[in-house]
């Protein structure tokens, strides 16, 4: 059963690296995954131009191809950003909205797939759960299941504080804990619903 991890920050960094993380947790688990990246791809905004809706295809044609059939052969969907200005990146947002022309062409494409997310944060506060507001917004507007880590912790996925360093999520022990918690009911679910 494949998981596919989507990195919404155009940086190397915290991110990446906590999805990383993920990824190898769900392999230890027995699933395949697949990391994809919005660093240094070439993606354009979604414009709503309907083309996708009298095409079945993106007008725009660029690195997302590479996405769309990684997002129809998964199951299991983590996405993950950095916070920006309070909410997820622009570079994730634009992968969100880019799967308007996926889901012109296959209408059921993400339903019943399981969906959970990582947000990493400069600050302890600085805008996490707003963004994994954002993430399972996506998710629920396309019939994935999301999944939280529960409460106590983890209320709707995995947060960490990074400090504004490279490594500094990695050192957030209860970012870490958030993340297990998140992934243990992410696991439950994908053998329940996937």
């Amino acid at each position: 059963m494949l998981v596919l991890g989507i990195c919404g920050s155009p940086r190397e960094g915290s991110t990446e690296r906590i999805l990383l993380r993920a990824l190898r947790g769900m392999e230890g688990r027995g699933f395949s995954t697949r990391f994809f990246t919005v660093r240094g791809k070439n993606l354009g905004y979604c414009r709503h131009c309907d083309f996708c809706l009298k095409h079945g295809r993106c007008a725009l044609q660029d690195d997302m191809q590479e996405l769309y059939g990684h997002l129809l052969e998964a199951k299991g969907l983590i996405l993950a950003t950095p916070v920006y200005n309070g909410g997820c990146s622009a570079q994730l947002k634009t992968v969100m909205d880019r799967t308007r022309a996926l889901l012109a062409s296959h209408p059921g494409a993400l339903r019943g797939k399981v969906g959970m997310g990582i947000a990493v944060g400069g600050d302890r506060m600085g805008g996490q759960e707003l963004a994994l507001l954002q993430i399972h917004t996506f998710y629920l507007l396309n019939g994935v299941i999301p999944v939280s880590g529960g409460a106590f912790g983890a209320n709707l996925g995995a947060t960490f504080w990074s400090r504004d360093l490279p490594e500094g999520a990695e050192r957030d022990e209860e970012g870490l804990r958030s993340l297990e918690q998140t992934l243990k009911r992410f696991e439950e679910a994908l053998g329940r619903y996937g």
